[in-house]
């Protein structure tokens, strides 16, 4: 697909208003998110559920 500016700037400001709120990480928990998100541009730490379970997955796969 198609990646906007104006959708990764909008979800990069998205993210940086709940930073400022208070929020001490982000939950990517769709698969499409984080292809929106430059983690240079982030402070916040970002939390890629895709990433999270191939990972496991693999880790399962490894260990049987």
């Amino acid at each position: 697909g198609i990646i906007r500016d104006k959708s990764r700037n909008s979800f990069e400001r998205i993210i940086r208003e709940l930073t400022e709120r208070g929020a001490e990480g982000i939950v990517l928990g769709c698969t499409e998110i984080p292809l929106l998100i430059d983690e240079k541009n982030i402070s916040t730490r970002i939390f890629d559920t895709a990433k999270i379970h191939a990972d496991k997955a693999l880790e399962f796969a490894v260990k049987t």
